[in-house]
């Protein structure tokens, strides 16, 4: 008999902490306001920061439009040239006001009707950091065989260097509460934010909890955006800070 975790964990869900919802967003005017549609219809997000990272494709357009419709909640902040995600995301950050961050892509590759499932653990003290894991049995569109070797490889790698037992290491939802990168130093500008920050959280001694979601991957030719030469990139930052403050 097979367990609908995410249903038991939705069952009866009450939040009972204020959330900010990040979004870094390059180039994404396909998909950028029906992503900021499913965020609103979810309606757990406090505040939604969206980080627009000098995009160029009419992105800034649909984003200027919403600005001036003046909807609750939403922030969004421009920043003059492209910089790369990790530098949005710590943009996000500085602005974010609410007891809890959620880092969440501008494409429908994650499923913001997870939330719950995300924000749960934190909300019953079980950890200060949750992330949502592809590869611990929920539903997800077939990735490319290279793209998983590379994500299993990375996380493998965070595992021994930092004495953890993560399955995805390199997920774009990370949720954690808003005093763990207070006091933390990110140089990250691009992609290798995502290892960066989990070991400057596992350096903490923080123990990360890690909950099943959905994955509807994205090719190359739809917008993503990570190439394989970001995997060497991120295999240098771990091992750099596994011994670097």
């Amino acid at each position: 008999m097979q367990v609908d975790y995410k249903a038991i964990a939705i069952q009866g869900y009450v939040k009972k902490l204020t959330l900010t919802v990040v979004i870094p967003c390059y180039n994404e005017a396909p998909t950028i306001e029906k992503l900021l549609g499913l965020v609103e219809a979810v309606e757990l997000a406090d505040e939604i920061i969206i980080v627009d990272d000098g995009s160029t494709d009419g992105t800034r357009d649909i984003l200027q439009r919403i600005e001036a419709e003046n909807r609750p909640n939403v922030q969004i902040i421009y920043q003059p040239k492209n910089r790369g995600k990790g530098s949005a995301l710590l943009t996000g950050f500085k602005a974010a006001t609410s007891d809890v961050i959620l880092i969440q892509d501008a494409d429908f590759e994650y499923d913001p009707r997870e939330y719950p499932i995300l924000l749960k653990p934190i909300e019953e003290g079980k950890s200060s950091v949750v992330y949502g894991s592809r590869f611990l049995g929920g539903g997800r569109k077939a990735m490319k065989f290279w793209n998983m070797i590379a994500n299993k490889g990375l996380t493998l790698a965070t595992n021994i260097l930092y004495d953890t037992i993560l399955s995805d290491m390199e997920t774009c939802y990370k949720v954690f509460r808003r005093e763990v990168v207070e006091d933390m130093t990110i140089h990250a500008r691009g992609f290798e934010f995502e290892p960066e920050f989990t070991a400057k959280v596992l350096k903490k001694g923080i123990r990360i909890y890690e909950v099943p979601i959905s994955y509807n991957g994205r090719e190359t030719d739809e917008g993503k955006k990570i190439k394989w030469t970001d995997a060497p990139i991120a295999l240098w930052t771990l091992f750099k800070y596994r011994f670097v403050d």
